[in-house]
């Protein structure tokens, strides 16, 4: 049996929006590709920035460390400061040193 006149037609039409989903899902995995392409492209620039700020972090956490180390230092000078000036001036006492001999540096 010969396929009729109308039976052609459709089978056209049906070839036609076959090629069509094809062409369509052709599309599709190639915007998905480019997407996954990208994420990945953004996900690695967010790895090196993430990595970025955690070394100048770390660059900010000693530095933090070796100030916080000089202030202590600085701090327990200042406590043994005075106890110094007190030996001093005990030693000058000793050695005939009295209040009216003072002499001022600055005015």
């Amino acid at each position: 049996m010969f396929p009729s006149a109308s039976d052609c037609g459709e089978n056209d039409m049906t070839e036609s929006r076959l090629d069509s989903l094809k062409e369509q899902q052709s599309l599709q995995e190639t915007v998905a590709k480019e997407t996954l392409a990208r994420t990945k492209a953004l996900a690695e620039d967010a790895k090196k920035t993430s990595m970025r700020f955690r070394v100048e972090a770390e660059k900010c956490n000693a530095g933090v460390a070796a100030c916080e180390r000089a202030r202590e230092r600085a701090e327990s000078r200042l406590v043994e400061e005075p106890k110094l000036a007190a030996l001093w001036e005990k030693r000058a006492r000793e050695r005939g040193w009295k209040d009216s001999d003072k002499v001022y540096l600055y005015r």
